[in-house]
């Protein structure tokens, strides 16, 4: 898929613009934050003040990348904010309630960069392109087109976010440009062997022991083809950890042989459930069945939060896939 160049007007704001914030939606995933400290790093290279706000703090797995421990946490407004910042730079979230935030930053000018499905275009500016493999792809090219200093520390941060959405670049997103860019992004110094370490073999322990009881909760249905599991609150609780702690688990039940769709259901609150969906290939548009629960995402990996109990949710879900895979049949 050929990429789509930096809309002007995305340009021209960024240029305008001396005094940014950074942001991206709530329980940052590898893409949100790996594009939002690389965006930040690069834009302070042009001469610019920025400052990454995230509405929850930075998950264990990506608290190595450079600038992680500079990231404002928490609905507390940072300082100067709105008077001294001209617009709020908003990546990797298709609707700005989704970053938790969205009350204090429609206070300034929103510049959405965006590469879900369903983005609602709630910028003043908008750049959305669903063919990018990560936001962090984009932020590349964002660079490139305002001549922008890519230094190592914004290199690495790009290669994590880009590496994170390809699934170590296994996924279906993992187009040519994918890999022509992550491979200008290691010529400018990102280290790949240090970044997988950092996604695939630096879990705390806490993570290891919900792993286990996760696995406990494995169900197989439709012939073995859609695979759930899910994690209680006493789970969290058994294992010492919390909801920062379960970044890439759902890959283990989709690493089953024959399986095609997973579903992760995570108890946020009594009778309040997050979703989890993934998806091999044509085998189920996951991203429309968990539109229709009020989520989004992508064709192969969405989310929502569903009400009820987590038998309920996970009836419903199961019959919701399973009808969407029959659809694809």
């Amino acid at each position: 898929m050929t990429a789509i160049d930096t809309p002007q007007d995305i340009l021209t704001a960024i240029r305008d613009a001396d005094h940014l914030v950074v942001t991206s939606h709530a329980n940052p995933d590898g893409d949100a934050i790996g594009s939002a400290l690389g965006a930040a790093r690069i834009l302070r290279l042009l001469g610019k003040t920025a400052t990454v706000w995230m509405a929850d703090p930075v998950p264990s797995l990506y608290r190595h990348l450079p600038g992680s421990d500079r990231v404002h946490v928490g609905q507390e407004i940072p300082n100067g904010f709105p008077v001294e910042f001209d617009a709020a730079l908003v990546l990797e979230c298709p609707s700005l309630d989704r970053t938790g935030l969205e009350e204090t930053l429609k206070l300034v000018p929103q510049i959405n960069i965006d590469h879900h499905l369903g983005n609602q275009h709630y910028g003043s500016v908008n750049w959305i392109d669903t063919g990018a493999a990560a936001v962090g792809e984009m932020v590349f090219r964002l660079a490139n087109d305002l001549k922008a200093r890519i230094d190592v520390q914004a290199a690495t941060c790009l290669y994590l976010a880009l590496a994170s959405d390809t699934g170590g670049f296994r996924f279906g997103n993992t187009s040519a440009h994918a890999f022509e860019t992550a491979a200008a992004l290691v010529e400018l110094g990102a280290p790949p062997e240090t970044v997988s370490g950092w996604l695939y073999e630096s879990h705390p322990a806490a993570t290891i022991r919900l792993l286990g009881s996760m696995i406990a909760t494995l169900e197989l249905h439709g012939e073995g083809r859609l695979a759930t599991a899910h994690l209680t609150a006493e789970m969290y609780s058994a294992a010492g950890a919390s909801h920062q702690d379960t970044e890439g688990l759902i890959d283990t039940p989709r690493s089953i042989d024959g399986v095609d769709v997973v579903a992760l259901i995570r108890e946020l609150e009594t009778n309040r459930y997050k979703v989890s969906l993934r998806s091999r290939g044509q085998t189920a548009d996951v991203e429309r069945v968990a539109r229709l629960r009020g989520g989004g995402g992508h064709r192969n990996a969405a989310g929502c939060e569903v009400q009820g109990t987590i038998d309920s949710v996970r009836e419903e879900i199961v019959a919701d896939l399973l009808e969407a895979m029959e659809a694809r049949a």
